[in-house]
């Protein structure tokens, strides 16, 4: 799962956000947020789409499954 990890905190870096922000703007917690980014939990696949539209790449993208940010 580190690829969805590594790729999560790169996007939300490239958008300046916090954690926080992102937790705010996506409507999970903070918390569930970090352990998404450390690779200590895996999201469900309603976070994965919330997340790929709301960076708008797709989930393959986000998945580590394709290395194209193929936008939406």
């Amino acid at each position: 799962m580190g690829n969805f990890s590594e790729r999560l905190v790169e996007l939300r870096t490239e958008k300046g956000l916090s954690q926080v922000r992102l937790a705010k703007e996506i409507g999970f917690s903070r918390s569930v947020l970090g352990y998404w980014e450390k690779g200590t939990k895996i999201p469900n696949a309603n976070a994965i789409i919330v997340l790929a539209k709301y960076f708008d790449v797709t989930s393959d993208y986000l998945l580590g499954l394709s290395d194209e940010a193929e936008r939406m």
